[in-house]
């Protein structure tokens, strides 16, 4: 009886380990996020900006500085302003220093210029890739009165690959913003 027994336990396992066991592919998450619609902003602050319908944007602590806000990818743009007062070229160091800080953590930084003489908004956009804990920068400025800047930050740590089509979204609806922004006359 047990020898009938242990041949069959065999034959089972000769039987059942026919086929050779592959490994499953890994999948990737996919997110998709609404085509967005945007709406106009104007601050009390001498500015005004298209902003997509998918954030939100709220008022920080200090009067002229705001908050973009993503809740679904939980991310936020902040942006503040800063009226010029003879220290221009101070500004411009401060924004450049805050992008530069980041060269610890980030594998490149893609800077490109941009300038809209009719409408008198001049600045900078910078992209920084790998662990970078802001992705995104940029200051606007009519080089005489106004200076504004904004900055992407995540509420996570940063992991370039799971957040990169987050941060492909967000840096659409911040070159529309550049795009639309206009000082108030």
């Amino acid at each position: 009886m047990f020898k009938k027994l242990i041949f069959t336990f065999l034959g089972f396992i000769l039987l059942s380990c026919s086929k050779e066991a592959l490994p499953k592919p890994s999948g990737e998450l996919r997110l998709e996020y609404p085509a967005p619609k945007y709406q106009s902003f104007t601050s009390p602050c001498n500015f005004t900006f298209e902003y997509s319908d998918f954030a939100k944007v709220r008022a920080a602590k200090n009067p002229c500085w705001y908050y973009i806000e993503y809740p679904k990818m939980k991310a936020k743009v902040f942006i503040t302003y800063f009226p010029i007062k003879n220290d221009f070229d101070l500004h411009v160091k401060e924004s450049e220093k805050m992008v530069y800080e980041h060269t610890i953590k980030a594998s490149s930084i893609d800077t490109k210029s941009f300038s809209f003489p009719e409408r008198k908004v001049f600045g900078n956009f910078y992209e920084l890739k790998g662990q970078s804990a802001s992705n995104l920068q940029f200051f606007v400025t009519d080089s005489t009165r106004h200076y504004v800047t904004a900055n992407l930050y995540f509420n996570s740590r940063p992991k370039p690959d799971s957040l990169a089509p987050a941060v492909e979204y967000i840096k659409k609806d911040m070159l529309h913003l550049i795009e639309t922004f206009e000082w108030k006359k």
